[in-house]
C-alpha cells in the first residue's frame, strides 16, 4: 500500500458521509443524555449508600469552579485550532503536519493541565499518596524490588503499595524511578515527561491512520485528534505516557505492514517491544492487541509478524528473568482490586457509566464519527472478504477495533470509574472517527470539543 506527501480529496465517501447530519446531531445528543442520566443516577446511588467512590459521578472529580494561568491559554489554543487547524490541515506538507499536531497537542495538554496551577495541575499531580513517586526510595535495589513486587500488592502486609503502584505491572513504577537515576527526579520532572510523551500518541495515531486508510482522512482527523476533551485526564497521568507507548506500537507496526517505512524490519521488531513494554505498564492494556490485530487484517500480510512477536517477548522475558511473575501479579491484583474500590462500586452502575465517561472524554464529535462508524461497520465487514475496501471503510475497521477493545475493558468487571483517565489508550483510536463527518461543518463540531474540554477542567477538579 503507498501513501503520497499530499492529501488525496478524490477519497470516495461512502453513502453515510454525504448526508446524516441530524443522525449525527442525534448521537451527540444520546451522549448527552447518557451523561446527563449516569449523574442523576449516580447521585441517588451516593444519596443512598455512597457505594460508588466518586465525588462527582461518573467522573472521578469534585465540583470546583476555579481558574489559572491556563484559563486564558487554553481557550487562545481552542480558538487557534478552531479557526485555522482545518485548513493547516489540509495545505501544510504532511512532516510539517505532524510536528504542528504535535506541538498543538503539548500546547492543549500543558494549557489544560495549568487551569489547576502549576502546582496542583502539574508538579503535585504524581505526588500523591496513590502515587509513583511515592515508592522510588524502595526502589534503591531494583532487582529486590522486582522479586519482591507481587508481596505487596495485598491490602493488609506491612508495606502493601500505593494503589496505583499495585494496580499496575512494575515497568510504570520503573519509569519514574530510572527518570529519577538520571537527575529528573520529582514530581514536576515526572509531569512533564507524562505530558511531553504523551502528546505524541497525536502523531502516532495520524501515522497510522494514513498508512491504513490514506492521507485525506489523517489529514481531516487532525485537528480533532489534537483538540481532544480526553487531554483534561492526559495532563498530567501516567496514563497519558502509556497511550503514546501503545499508540507508536499500532504506528510502527502499520508502518511495517504496509512498507511505508525505509526499514520495515526495525519497525516491525521496535512495535513489538513497545507493545511488551506495554504489557508491563497496565495489565489492560493487553487488549491493544485488538488494533494490532485490524493492521495485520487491513493490510493483508502476517510478514510482520515473527519480528513483532521477537520484540514483544523482550520485555516479559527481561521482568521474568528479573524476578517478576506477571500472571502472579495479576491473580493478586484482581484481590487486591476487590479489596478495595472495586469491591464496592455496583457493577449494575458502572457497566453503563463508564460509557458515559468516554462521552465526556471523547466529546460529541467524536460520537457523530462513531454513528458513522457503526452505521459503515457492516459493509465493511462484507468487503473485507474481497479485499476491495475504501480508504473511510478502512478507518472504520481501525476504529471499530478500538471500540472492540474498550467494550471488552468495560465488561471485565476491572474498569469500575476512571475510565475517563485509564481507557485513554482506546479512547484515543475513536477520535479518528471525526474525520468521517462532512467537511462543512468541523468547525461547529471542533469548538463543542474544546467547550466540554474547557467546562469540564473549569468546574471540576479532576484529581485522582
Amino acid at each position: 500500500m503507498k501513501t503520497v506527501d499530499r492529501p488525496e480529496p478524490a477519497t470516495a465517501p461512502l453513502p453515510a458521509q454525504r448526508s446524516g447530519h441530524l443522525r449525527d446531531l442525534a448521537a451527540a445528543g444520546a451522549g448527552v443524555v447518557l451523561v446527563v442520566a449516569a449523574v442523576l443516577v449516580g447521585r441517588a446511588f451516593d444519596d443512598a449508600d455512597r457505594v460508588l467512590v466518586v465525588h462527582w459521578p461518573p467522573l472521578l472529580a469534585s465540583w470546583y469552579p476555579h481558574v489559572g494561568p491556563g484559563t486564558w491559554a487554553a481557550p487562545t489554543v481552542a480558538v487557534a485550532v478552531i479557526a485555522y487547524g482545518p485548513a493547516l490541515a489540509d495545505r501544510l506538507r504532511w512532516r510539517a503536519l505532524l510536528l504542528s499536531c504535535y506541538a498543538s497537542a503539548l500546547a492543549w495538554v500543558f494549557s489544560l493541565a495549568l487551569i489547576d496551577g502549576w502546582s496542583r495541575g502539574v508538579a503535585e499531580r504524581l505526588t500523591t499518596r496513590h502515587e509513583y513517586l511515592r515508592v522510588i526510595d524502595r526502589f534503591d535495589d531494583i532487582g529486590a524490588a522486582l522479586r519482591g513486587f507481587n508481596e505487596h500488592i495485598l491490602i493488609g502486609p506491612p508495606g502493601n503499595w500505593p494503589a496505583h503502584v499495585a494496580g499496575h505491572p512494575p515497568g510504570s513504577t520503573l519509569t519514574f524511578v530510572l527518570l529519577d537515576r538520571a537527575g529528573l527526579g520529582g514530581g514536576a520532572w515526572a509531569g512533564v515527561w507524562c505530558i511531553v510523551t504523551g502528546a505524541s500518541a497525536a502523531v502516532a495515531v495520524l501515522i497510522a491512520v494514513r498508512a491504513l486508510a490514506d492521507e485525506h482522512l489523517a489529514r481531516r482527523a487532525a485537528p480533532f485528534v489534537v483538540l481532544a476533551p480526553v487531554a483534561v485526564w492526559a495532563g498530567v497521568s501516567a496514563d497519558g505516557y502509556f497511550t503514546a507507548v501503545a499508540a507508536w506500537s499500532v504506528a510502527l507496526l502499520a508502518l511495517a505492514a504496509t512498507r511505508t517505512v525505509r526499514r520495515p524490519a526495525a519497525a516491525a521488531t521496535v512495535a513489538g517491544l513497545l507493545y511488551g513494554l506495554t504489557c508491563y505498564l497496565s495489565y489492560g492494556l493487553t487488549l491493544i492487541a485488538l488494533p494490532l490485530l485490524a493492521v495485520l487484517v487491513l493490510t493483508r500480510t502476517p510478514k510482520p509478524l515473527p519480528l513483532f512477536v521477537l520484540g514483544a517477548l523482550v520485555a516479559p522475558v527481561a521482568f521474568t528473568l528479573a524476578g517478576f511473575n506477571w500472571w502472579e501479579a495479576y491473580r493478586l491484583l484482581v484481590e487486591r482490586y476487590y479489596q478495595g474500590a472495586g469491591g464496592i462500586r455496583p457493577y449494575s452502575y458502572w457497566i453503563w457509566a463508564n460509557l458515559a465517561c468516554t462521552a465526556i472524554a471523547v466529546g460529541p464529535a467524536t460520537l457523530a464519527g462513531l454513528r458513522r462508524t457503526m452505521a459503515g461497520a457492516p459493509g465493511t465487514v462484507r468487503t473485507l472478504r474481497t479485499g476491495t475496501t475504501t480508504p473511510p471503510q478502512r478507518l472504520i475497521l481501525l476504529v471499530s477495533a478500538a471500540l472492540l477493545a474498550l467494550l471488552a475493558a468495560d465488561l471485565s468487571g476491572m474498569s469500575k470509574a476512571e475510565t475517563e483517565r485509564i481507557w485513554q489508550p482506546f479512547m484515543l483510536w475513536l477520535l479518528p472517527a471525526a474525520a468521517l463527518l462532512p467537511a462543512q461543518g468541523r468547525r461547529g463540531w471542533l469548538a463543542a470539543q474544546a467547550t466540554v474540554a474547557l467546562a469540564v477542567n473549569h468546574l471540576l477538579w479532576t484529581g485522582w
